[in-house]
C-alpha cells in the first residue's frame, strides 16, 4: 500500500494473483476511480482504493495494461490524479509449439552431399519470444526404416533444416529403400527442460535416383574437322543453381576441355592421338561462396585414332652382314620401321615389298622379304662374294594410306672357315717376383688367322684354358696385329702359388663354318714361376676405431690389434704417437724399440682413433667476464645479467635452472629471472636497502645426465 502516483507492476499471466496494490487516501480524498484498459479484468475498490484482478490475465491477448487512477472528494470531485498505473503482464509457458503442418513430404536425391538441406519444417509457440517458452529445439524422434546403426538423416536443432547424414550420402540408395518416414519433434524451453511442451510432426521423404552422374568414357577422333567448340556430354548436379567448373590433378600446358553453367562439357580444339591419347580430369560444382556441392566427378576421354602417320624406316640405312656360304631360306636380318597411328590396328599395320635389287646379278630375285615381319631371307641361290661384295636394296613400307621407301644396304662377308694358328705351341716358362704390379705384361704371344682381314672370322680372342683357376691372368688382343698381351690379372703370392701351368687356346668371335673345328694348332703352353719376395706384415685392419666414454677406468681394454706375417714370421708391436694420432708398427722382432726399429726392413702401420664420448662430470659456472661483485643504484629499476656456462659437450647444458638458494633472507630480499638458456636477471626485490655488500647465493643446475649443479656467492651493494 501507499499514497496515489505513477506505478508499475509485472504479474503474471494466468490469475495466479488476485489483489495487486492498496492506494491509501489523503485527506479529503475518501475515494478512488481507475479507467483506461481495464478490459473487465483490472478494477480498483472505490471506497478502500484495492487495485485487484477479478479474472486471469493473458499475455498472449494483452501484454501491457495502462490504467488512470484519481481520487476523489465526498463530492466525488478529483483531489489527485490521473496518475499512470501500468500493468506489464508476464509471461509463462502455457502454450506448446506448433508445426506449420501436419506432415512435410520432401524429396532427395541419392549421393546428395552430407549435411546440405533439401527442406526444412518450421514450428511457432505463441509465448514470449523474449524467453525461453518460445525458444524451439528440433530433433528426429524415430526414424522408419532404420537399416543401419546410425540414421541417414540428420536435423538441425535451430532451423529445422533436414539433410542426409555422413552415413546417408553414402548409403541412400532408390533400389534397396525409396520412401522413409521422420518423426520429427519440436520443443520449447530450449529443449533444457523435462517439462517442456513438445509437439511432433511426421516428415515422408523420397530417394530418387542421383542426377550426378560421371558419364560413360567418351570417345573423341583425332585431327576432327568439326567447328570447335563441340559438345561432348552433359553432367546435372542434384541442387540448382550451383556453378560447373573443371580441374585436373596432372597440370597440363593446356586442357582442351570447357563446361559451361547448364554443366554442358566441350572440347575446344581438335586433338591429336599421338600427341595425347586419354585425358582424365574432374567435374565440380560450387555454390555462390566457392564451396564444393557434390562429390567430383571423373571424366574419361579417350582420343581415337585414324591413319594419319605414315611409316618411317627406324635407321636410315639398314646394313646386313651375310656370309658367302648361307643357304638358301636363311634369315639374314630384318628392317624395322614404325608407324606413329594406334598399335595393334589396320592404322599401323605396315607391309614390306622389295622394289628393287642392285647390282642384279647373278639374278635380280636373290632376297625376298616377308611383307608383314620385314624379316630378309635368302632365296635358294647362295651368294658369292667375288660376284659381288655389296647388294643395295630398296624396300617399300606402306599401311592403308601411307607408304615409305627404306634403304638396305647387304654386305656380303668371308665364311670363318681358317682357324687361328699359334706362332709357337710352347712358349716354355716366365719367372716373375710376387711383388709386380696388377696389369703388368709378362709375354707377349702370337697367333695368326688365315681368314679376311678385319671380320669377325679374322679376329682372335686369347683365353687361359686350363691352369688359372682363380683367374690370375688375362689376355688382351692387338686388334690391328692380332697379337697377345698377357697381363697380371690379380696380385700374386708366393705362399699361395709358386707355380702355374697355363694352356692357351686363340678363337674367333665367328662361329667356325661346319666341318672346321679348332684343334691343337689353336693351342699353346707357358709357365710362370712365381718368386718369393720378402713382404712387410700385414695388418687385420689398416684402421682401428673405437669409442669410450670418458670416464673409462685406468687399464681398460680398449681393443685388440692384429697383424701377420705373410712368410710365417713372428710379428712384434711398436705404439708411435704423435700429438692426438696414434700409430701401431708391426715387425719381425721380440722386442722391439724405437731406435731399432729405424733399422727394420719389412715394417707396417695401422692406424688407431679412440674417440671419448663426454659425460657430465663439470658443474655449470658463472661466465668469466660476468664479475661476482655487483652494484645496483639506491633508487632500484637496475638488474643485473648473468651467464652460466659449461665444459661438457653442449648437449648437457642447453637449458640451465637458475634459482636462489632455499633461505628466508635471500628470497625475501632478491629475485631471479631466466633470460634465456643460458642468462638469468638478478634483481633486488626492493629499493630501501641500506648502502652495504649483500651476499646473494644462487644455484645453477646443467639439467644434465646425471644433473649437476653450483651454489655460488655473488657479492654487490646498492651504491
Amino acid at each position: 500500500s501507499g499514497p496515489l502516483k505513477d506505478m508499475n507492476f509485472s504479474i503474471p499471466e494466468g490469475g495466479a494473483v488476485r489483489f495487486i496494490y492498496q492506494f491509501t487516501p489523503e485527506p479529503p480524498a475518501v475515494s478512488f476511480r481507475a479507467s483506461g484498459e481495464k478490459d473487465g479484468i483490472i478494477d480498483i475498490a472505490p471506497d478502500k482504493g484495492i487495485l485487484y484482478l477479478n479474472g486471469p490475465l493473458d499475455w498472449e491477448t494483452k501484454a501491457v495494461h495502462r490504467l488512470q487512477v484519481e481520487s476523489l472528494d465526498e463530492k466525488g470531485n478529483v483531489v489527485k490524479g490521473p496518475y499512470v498505473v501500468t500493468i506489464y503482464v508476464e509471461d509463462i509457458n502455457d502454450n506448446p509449439p506448433e508445426f506449420d503442418q501436419p506432415k512435410y513430404t520432401g524429396v532427395v536425391r541419392q549421393n546428395s552431399r552430407a549435411g546440405k538441406p533439401f527442406m526444412q519444417v518450421r514450428a511457432t509457440d505463441r509465448d514470449d519470444p523474449t524467453t525461453p517458452h518460445a525458444q524451439l529445439t528440433y530433433s528426429i524422434l524415430h526414424h522408419f526404416p532404420n537399416p543401419y546403426a546410425e540414421m541417414l538423416f540428420q536435423i538441425d536443432n535451430v532451423t529445422g533444416a533436414i539433410s542426409p547424414s555422413r552415413m546417408g550420402s553414402y548409403y541412400l540408395d532408390p533400389q534397396k529403400q525409396d520412401t522413409f518416414t521422420l518423426v520429427v519433434t519440436v520443443k520449447d524451453m530450449a529443449g533444457m527442460t523435462t517439462n517442456a511442451f513438445t509437439s511432433s510432426a511426421d516428415v515422408i521423404i523420397t530417394v530418387k535416383e542421383s542426377l550426378w552422374k560421371a558419364p560413360p568414357t567418351i570417345h573423341i577422333q583425332e585431327n576432327s574437322t568439326q567447328v570447335h567448340p563441340v559438345n561432348i556430354s552433359q553432367v546435372y548436379s542434384n541442387e540448382p543453381d550451383v556453378i560447373y567448373d573443371l580441374f585436373e590433378k596432372e597440370k597440363l600446358p593446356r586442357l582442351p576441355f570447357s563446361i559451361n553453367q547448364n554443366g554442358v562439357i566441350y572440347v575446344t580444339e581438335p586433338l591429336d592421338r599421338e600427341e595425347r591419347d586419354t585425358y582424365a580430369f574432374f567435374v565440380v560444382t560450387k555454390d555462390d561462396k566457392g564451396e564444393l556441392v557434390d562429390k567430383p566427378l571423373q571424366i574419361l576421354v579417350i582420343v581415337d585414332d585414324i591413319n594419319d602417320n605414315p611409316p618411317v624406316c627406324q635407321q636410315k640405312l639398314t646394313v646386313i652382314e651375310v656370309q658367302e656360304n648361307e643357304g638358301g631360306g636363311s634369315n639374314i636380318g630384318t628392317l624395322f620401321a614404325t608407324d606413329m597411328d594406334k598399335e595393334d590396328t589396320l592404322n599401323s599395320r605396315m607391309r614390306f615389298k622389295i622394289e628393287s635389287q642392285v647390282p642384279a646379278v647373278p639374278a635380280s630375285n636373290l632376297f625376298f622379304i616377308q611383307q608383314d615381319t620385314g624379316v630378309l631371307q635368302l632365296t635358294s641361290r647362295s651368294l658369292n662374294k667375288q660376284i659381288a661384295s655389296n647388294y643395295s636394296l630398296k624396300v617399300l613400307v606402306t599401311d592403308e594410306v601411307f607408304q615409305t621407301i627404306c634403304d638396305v644396304q647387304i654386305h656380303v662377308i668371308d665364311i670363318n672357315d681358317q682357324i687361328p694358328i699359334f706362332e709357337k705351341s710352347d712358349y716354355h716358362s716366365v719367372t716373375v717376383d710376387e711383388s709386380l704390379p696388377v696389369g703388368t705384361v709378362i709375354l707377349e704371344i702370337q697367333a695368326t688367322d688365315g681368314d679376311e682381314p678385319s671380320t669377325g672370322s679374322s679376329y682372335i680372342i686369347y683365353q687361359v684354358k686350363e691352369g688359372d683357376p682363380n683367374n690370375m691372368f688375362f689376355i688382351e688382343t692387338d686388334s690391328e696385329t692380332n697379337r697377345g698381351f698377357v697381363r697380371i690379372e690379380k696380385a700374386l703370392d708366393f705362399e699361395t702359388t709358386a707355380v702355374y701351368n697355363l694352356v692357351i687356346n686363340a678363337t674367333n668371335p665367328e662361329p667356325l663354318v661346319p666341318g672346321v673345328q679348332y684343334n691343337s694348332s689353336s693351342l699353346t703352353l707357358f709357365k710362370v714361376f712365381v718368386v718369393n719376395v720378402d713382404e712387410p706384415p700385414v695388418f687385420n685392419q689398416t684402421v682401428y676405431k673405437k669409442e669410450v666414454s670418458e670416464d673409462i677406468p685406468v687399464n681398460s681394454l680398449l681393443m685388440t690389434v692384429k697383424a701377420y706375417d705373410p712368410e710365417g714370421d713372428t710379428v712384434s708391436f711398436l705404439k708411435d704417437v704423435q700429438g692426438k694420432h696414434a700409430q701401431y708398427l708391426a715387425c719381425r722382432s721380440s722386442s722391439p724399440s724405437r731406435r731399432w726399429w729405424d733399422n727394420v726392413a719389412q715394417k707396417s702401420k695401422a692406424a688407431v682413433t679412440v674417440h671419448l664420448k663426454d659425460v657430465n662430470d663439470n658443474p655449470p659456472q658463472l661466465a668469466m667476464d660476468y664479475p661476482l661483485f655487483f652494484c645496483h643504484p639506491l633508487n632500484g629499476g637496475e638488474r643485473t645479467l648473468i651467464q652460466a656456462t659449461d665444459p661438457d659437450k653442449q648437449w648437457y647444458y642447453t637449458k640451465f635452472t637458475f634459482s636462489l638458494v632455499d633461505d628466508m633472507d635471500t628470497r625475501n630480499n632478491w629475485e631471479i629471472s631466466k633470460v634465456n638458456a643460458t642468462h638469468a636477471y638478478l634483481s633486488p626485490k626492493h629499493v630501501n636497502f641500506e648502502e652495504k655488500v649483500y651476499n646473494v647465493p644462487i644455484i645453477i643446475n646443467d639439467n644434465g645426465n646425471p644433473p649437476l649443479e653450483s651454489k655460488l656467492n655473488l657479492a654487490g651493494m646498492l651504491c
